[in-house]
């Protein structure tokens, strides 16, 4: 039986719903806004996560309240099809609760329903380097633990010298070209990617943008290359410009319980790595994505550390790779 069809028709019943708005000073000098929302029933509470990147819309959501007509008898999937909330990350939150109520009111847990037993996940750190950026950061943390693994994000002012200087440390496992973020830096640059993926030979390279100049760059190095911000479905998949080895999983891009699970069911099929991704979550939302790693691809370079290593300095003290996944959940 295919995973969303164990789920779909499990009931849940829905008296009402609360939103809640976190916000948090985090890593990278921005302060993250997200909204939880709580739907309510039989006694039972549900939780997801809305982390849209933009505070207005957190403040224009806020504003309107409460006001979907979510109160009655359901099942997941009428619930979702009812759902007009066309914006992935917002129709997230309210799936993810959805999905949290419906098994704490049958008494159950995703784990048991999909037949899977959660493993220890792997988890790597994504600090900023600053600016101008230095390898300082990802030294301090090597200090606080000397297995910690990476994500960086290269830019425009990463030198050659910073390059070899995080190269020696062996602890890079992915490079993000950031190549769909449009108004972020840097713009698609051949010289760059070149270096890094020279320079980085055992990193995965994520979003690189593909142009004239930047795909013979990338030829050789294909094996590496994964996808993240433009993968919200199994067409976005197949859309590649060549099949992927491995894809970066953030459940939120996905907007239905549906789709991501469908999801996980094709790369299985298809022999398609997966790691799992995160969205400077503040609340709910970072234990239910590090929760589906655990599930579906605990062995990888999942980008959910706990949250406190997304605080803008390291610390000691903080749960260290892999994670026990005891008492996670929707």
């Amino acid at each position: 039986m295919a995973t969303y069809a164990r789920l779909a028709s499990m009931p849940l019943e829905v008296e009402g719903y609360e939103l809640e708005r976190l916000e948090k000073p985090v890593t990278r000098g921005f302060t993250r806004v997200t909204t939880v929302v709580r739907l309510r029933g039989g006694g039972e509470e549900g939780l997801g996560e809305d982390v849209t990147w933009y505070a207005e819309a957190h403040d224009r959501e806020q504003a309107a309240g409460a006001v979907l007509p979510l109160a009655g008898s359901w099942t997941l999937e009428s619930f979702s099809n009812a759902l007009e909330i066309p914006e992935p990350h917002r129709r997230w939150a309210y799936e993810s609760a959805a999905l949290g109520l419906a098994l704490r009111q049958a008494g159950t847990t995703l784990a048991a329903v999909v037949g899977r037993e959660p493993q220890p996940v792997e988890f790597v750190v994504s600090p900023g380097l600053g600016d101008p950026p230095t390898a300082r950061v990802v030294h301090r943390w090597l200090e606080l633990d000397p297995a910690v693994r990476f994500k960086l994000d290269p830019g425009s002012a990463w030198t050659d010298e910073l390059i070899a200087e995080l190269a020696t440390t062996g602890a890079v496992v992915t490079a993000d070209y950031k190549g769909y973020y449009t108004e972020q830096d840097p713009p698609p640059d051949a010289g760059l990617y070149r270096r890094v993926a020279e320079g980085l030979p055992e990193a995965l390279l994520e979003d690189p943008a593909l142009t004239a100049d930047t795909e013979p760059v990338l030829e050789p190095h294909r094996e590496r290359v994964t996808w993240d911000a433009p993968i919200h479905s199994i067409a976005d998949v197949e859309g590649l410009p060549w099949p992927p080895r491995t894809l970066n999983s953030k459940p939120s891009r996905f907007g239905f319980l549906r789709e991501l699970l469908d999801f996980y069911e094709y790369c299985g099929r298809e022999g398609i790595g997966l790691y799992g991704g995160g969205m400077f979550e503040l609340g709910p939302g970072r234990g239910q994505i590090q929760y589906l790693a655990a599930l579906f691809h605990p062995s990888a370079p999942n980008d959910v550390a706990p949250g406190a290593y997304n605080d803008p300095e390291p610390r000691e003290g903080l749960p260290r790779s892999p994670l026990d996944p005891t008492g996670l959940e929707f």
